[in-house]
């Protein structure tokens, strides 16, 4: 892969463009890291309303009907549903990992199976997590197993 950039004063944001012989699962993760980067999502922490980097979620989890956002220090309250979180980052490294949990691909750092056709997988702060079996086959097949 060659990466090249360059500055143009004339620009007014900044402008991704990228060839390839083919689209493959690499492109569409660049494809998918540039589109998200700069994207904030809104929420509440220690009762203060906050933002937070999509790309700083390591996952997003329903409890008792509120929907949290995990990042590596802190736990966000969020106002969106899981459903609506997972529609606005459709196009981004997240995806369901159970009808309870979203998880961004882009902080999986391993996987192995687990009972009954389940995956657990290993989030880059060392948490685990676990996908259930309706959504393991595609997760694998996303990451190119």
């Amino acid at each position: 892969m060659r990466i090249s950039v360059k500055e143009d004063p004339a620009l007014t944001d900044i402008e991704v463009a990228i060839s390839c012989p083919r689209i493959d699962p690499r492109v569409r993760r660049l494809v998918a890291a540039a589109e998200i980067e700069g994207m904030r999502i809104a929420g509440m922490s220690d009762g203060f309303l906050c933002t937070v980097g999509a790309n700083d979620v390591l996952y997003a989890e329903t409890v008792d009907a509120k929907t949290f956002l995990y990042t590596a220090d802190k736990v966000i309250e969020s106002g969106l549903t899981l459903a609506g979180l997972e529609a606005s980052l459709a196009r981004a490294e997240f995806m369901r990992a159970s009808r309870q949990l979203l998880v961004n691909l882009a902080h999986v750092q391993g996987l192995r199976p687990y009972l009954n056709a389940r995956l657990e997988l290993v989030l880059d702060n060392g948490e685990h997590v676990i996908a259930s079996r309706q959504f393991s086959a595609a997760i694998k097949k996303r990451i190119g197993l």
